[in-house]
């Protein structure tokens, strides 16, 4: 008798096992029956609907027993009083105006240099000369035809307070004393510029001939190249919108890329002309030669300020929206209650400049304010929101 139990406990455990397989998603696919198949995914579909239709009823009473549901939750913050500094920033070329081309003033053979390229000069220094081609003897003689000539002016001048001798006799002297003195000048201011003198003080740039080399006045005779890096400045042009705030005396930052450095400085000189062809009107600005790192045709940044509010309310450009007619305004919160509740209101503003993500609020904003951050895009006027403020 057990083992009739025994055997019947068995198959009806393999039928099972059987009928599971038999219905079991892999199961039907193994088969290949296509009627099978078609059966099982419409069981699952059924079942699929039915189970959709009851997480709906559930989140539908989930939502009506959420109170909060449909409240929108924001940040804010406090509109503060700041000081704004605004600058515009423009690109200039580092410059010097005394950076020049050294010509003889005589014609002749370059004689001696005295100096050479990288070397620091002092005004009036002589840089070089050239032969005078025998002027020096020129000079010798007419310094003794003068020397005769004011001795015989002496003597008829005496001669004549005394009443000897005849007028003509002293005009004479004194015609001829004056044409050598004046001859001997004249030779001389004509030597004189057989030496190259260095017209301002500075620094050798270049050495354009050699000794020996047969110079004379005129392009293309330039013998030397003389800057000064102890007045240099840059010069840009500003748009002629700026020509009220951007004065003598404005606040530079000097930023030299290609050197690293950074200085302050300030503006030194405004144009009086705006270009008609640009609308832009030009600057100085004075720069230090850095120990000799800054050259000529340097290329700047420069941040000039143009303005400053000590007491500016800055907000984040992102939180603005604008009207169909074209106004700005963002959201501020009132009535914030103890859950941190509150009601949105739309308030209408002027803005001014900007200073990064940030731009001046100039009208209609006070001190004190809570502005809507995180969600001001995402709610209406006098819609009721929750501040998660941390």
């Amino acid at each position: 008798m057990k083992k009739i139990y025994f055997t019947l406990l068995t198959v009806l455990i393999l039928t099972s096992c059987e009928g599971k397989k038999a219905t079991s998603v892999a199961g039907i696919i193994a088969t290949n029956d296509l009627a099978q198949i078609k059966s099982k995914k419409a069981a699952l579909d059924t079942k699929q609907q039915a189970i959709s239709v009851e997480l709906k009823q559930l989140n539908d009473h989930l939502d009506a027993l959420n109170a909060d549901k449909n409240i929108p939750l924001i940040t804010t913050f406090t509109a503060k009083e700041t000081v704004f500094t605004h600058f515009i920033e423009l690109q200039g070329n580092v410059q010097t105006k005394q950076n020049v081309l050294i010509y003889p003033e005589m014609p002749g053979i370059l004689k001696t240099v005295f100096v050479k390229k990288g070397q620091q000069v002092a005004k009036g220094q002589i840089l070089a000369n050239i032969d005078d081609g025998g002027m020096s003897e020129q000079l010798a003689q007419l310094n003794a035809n003068a020397q005769l000539a004011k001795t015989t002016y002496n003597r008829q001048k005496r001669l004549w307070s005394q009443k000897i001798g005849s007028e003509m006799q002293f005009l004479q002297a004194k015609t001829s004393f004056e044409a050598q003195t004046s001859a001997v000048n004249q030779l001389k201011n004509q030597l004189e510029k057989a030496n190259i003198r260095a017209p301002f003080s500075g620094i050798i740039d270049n050495v354009f001939k050699e000794r020996g080399v047969v110079v004379a006045p005129g392009r293309g005779s330039e013998i030397f190249r003389i800057i000064n890096l102890s007045n240099m400045y840059i010069e840009t042009e500003v748009p002629e919108t700026y020509i009220s705030s951007i004065t003598k005396n404005k606040a530079v930052s000097v930023n030299f890329t290609v050197l690293g450095e950074t200085v302050a400085s300030k503006v030194r000189q405004v144009g009086n002309f705006i270009n008609p062809s640009n609308r832009s009107f030009k600057i100085e600005i004075g720069v230090p030669s850095l120990n000799g790192k800054v050259k000529p045709n340097l290329t700047a940044r420069l941040k000039l300020n143009d303005y400053t509010n000590a007491n500016a309310i800055l907000i984040p450009q992102s939180i603005i929206s604008e009207n169909a007619k074209g106004a700005q305004f963002i959201y501020i919160i009132r009535d914030k209650k103890d859950n941190n509740e509150g009601v949105a209101e739309r308030l209408v503003i002027e803005t001014g400049k900007t200073q990064g993500d940030f731009i001046e609020v100039t009208n209609n904003l006070a001190a004190g304010a809570e502005i809507v951050l995180e969600g001001a895009r995402s709610i209406n006027n006098g819609q009721v929101v929750k501040v998660l403020n941390k």
